[in-house]
């Protein structure tokens, strides 16, 4: 199999890592293998042991491995939220020759995305990713791809996300020492919201939660943007140490008796149904009804989305007509929809994947990762390959005489001859489709818009 048609999608959790292994067809993704670890080294979302996390995300690719009975070199990385800051960003290139319009190619693009990126970074962050919003040919805009087209000015404005040096350090250190490429680095609430939601639901607005084992992730896509994060430092790991506290039982124990007996919204549950808990210190088990074991759960699950509701009121976001999507392992819990009601308004759901295997929220952020790297266009990956210019991603199989990405402004023999016969190929005439219509936005979409303008500060 050929492998350039592979992509892995490794989701690095508090509680679990996920390695999920799609072949693209045509096009379309099918999950061919999937391999899940017991976390090691994180709080919170972040790594905090290089070397533990590094133990836990071979075991996962392994597992992955053997199963779709690929060799993986490289994995699409998802990076959490935490710390994430955006910010608009503008870059503009003269492109004539001796005063004369001509044709854009590749290079402009870069060019223009390198001017883009001329901002000033503290010292502590870095840049993950660059997004552009639309191009600008000579004044005329909306444009999404200005290659072939003829000018003289070409702009471009984009979305610039940053996030802490220490944790996208240790993520590249985990997974280079694991054995592993990084293929792409993909921040986690873009590669959710993108595709596992419609196209209408992107346009007019959503907010998606992510239920995460260690962390909570709340963000907001609309006009086809991200447009806000905000990052709950508990999930569901929290629930199960509640469980262990209340009922004087093991964290394993507390855990199974979560999955297997547990309801987010303790009125589901029936008070008849007996569970067998094994009490600390007692040689007998300890019965419980499911409704109790489910009131510890709620009142945990409230405790959070309270934070999300006060989060968003703050905000001022409003009602959104693509509701709100929930994901991630604690979504798996019955009653989460019916308790998330209570608190937020809009249509309510939970993402399940619809693929063989993998029929669990908790595979919604893998399944997004590939996906994300499937469906990026040319333009999309020439704007990467200028990010990933910034910094050396050093490969763990650079011996064998393969390398992921450079140094920056280093032109390898290789890129420019790829440069060189992308612009020869780009000469041919190309006949410039018009621009699609805008579509008419009604009070209460242009009333979105304008709140959501104001959350880049």
């Amino acid at each position: 199999m050929n492998n350039s048609e592979v992509y892995v999608g490794l989701d690095i959790g508090t509680t679990s890592i996920k390695a999920l292994v799609c072949e693209s067809v045509k096009g379309q993704l099918k999950v061919i293998g999937v391999g899940v670890e017991r976390s090691a080294g994180l709080n919170r979302g972040v790594i905090v042991d290089i070397d533990k996390t590094a133990q836990a995300i071979s075991a996962a690719v392994a597992q992955a491995e053997e199963k779709s009975n690929v060799e993986i070199q490289s994995v699409v990385v998802g990076l959490p939220a935490n710390y994430l800051q955006m910010q608009r960003v503008h870059g503009m290139i003269t492109i004539a020759t001796r005063g004369q319009s001509r044709e854009i190619v590749n290079q402009d693009v870069i060019d223009v995305a390198r001017e883009a990126l001329t901002q000033s970074i503290p010292p502590e962050r870095e840049i993950i990713d660059l997004i552009p919003t639309e191009f600008t040919v000579d004044g005329f805009s909306g444009i999404k791809d200005p290659r072939g087209m003829v000018g003289v000015r070409l702009e471009m404005k984009a979305t610039l996300y940053t996030g802490p040096k220490t944790i996208i350090h240790n993520t590249k250190k985990a997974v280079q020492q694991a054995g592993y490429d990084i293929k792409d680095f993909v921040i986690t609430p873009i590669a959710t919201d993108f595709n596992l939601l419609n196209d209408g639901e992107q346009d007019f607005g959503t907010v998606v939660i992510d239920l995460g084992g260690g962390q909570t992730t709340t963000s907001i896509i609309h006009d086809h943007q991200l447009k806000y994060t905000y990052v709950d430092p508990e999930g569901g790991k929290y629930i199960t140490k509640d469980i262990s506290t209340v009922m004087n039982t093991s964290l394993k124990n507390a855990e199974q008796l979560k999955l297997n007996h547990g309801y987010a919204m303790a009125s589901l549950a029936d008070e008849d149904v007996q569970v067998d808990v094994d009490v600390v210190g007692q040689n007998d088990p300890v019965q419980y009804s499911e409704q109790y074991l489910s009131e510890i759960i709620e009142a945990r699950v409230r405790q959070i989305f309270d934070r999300i509701q006060d989060k968003l009121k703050a905000i001022h976001a409003p009602e959104l007509p693509g509701g709100v999507v929930l994901i991630g392992g604690v979504a798996a819990l019955p009653g989460v929809k019916e308790l998330a009601e209570q608190y937020f308004t809009g249509n309510i759901k939970v993402n399940v994947p619809e693929q063989m295997g993998i029929r669990h929220p908790r595979y919604a952020v893998s399944l997004a990762l590939g996906m994300y790297e499937n469906q990026l266009s040319d333009i999309d990956r020439l704007i990467k390959q200028t990010v990933q210019r910034i910094d050396t991603i050093k490969s763990p199989h650079e011996e064998k005489g393969q390398t992921v990405n450079q140094p920056r402004q280093q032109w390898t023999e290789k890129s420019d001859k790829l440069q060189r016969s992308q612009r020869e190929a780009q000469q041919q005439p190309v006949t410039e489709e018009p621009a699609p219509k805008k579509k008419k936005q009604n009070g209460l979409s242009n009333r979105f818009k304008n709140i959501f303008n104001n959350l880049f500060d």
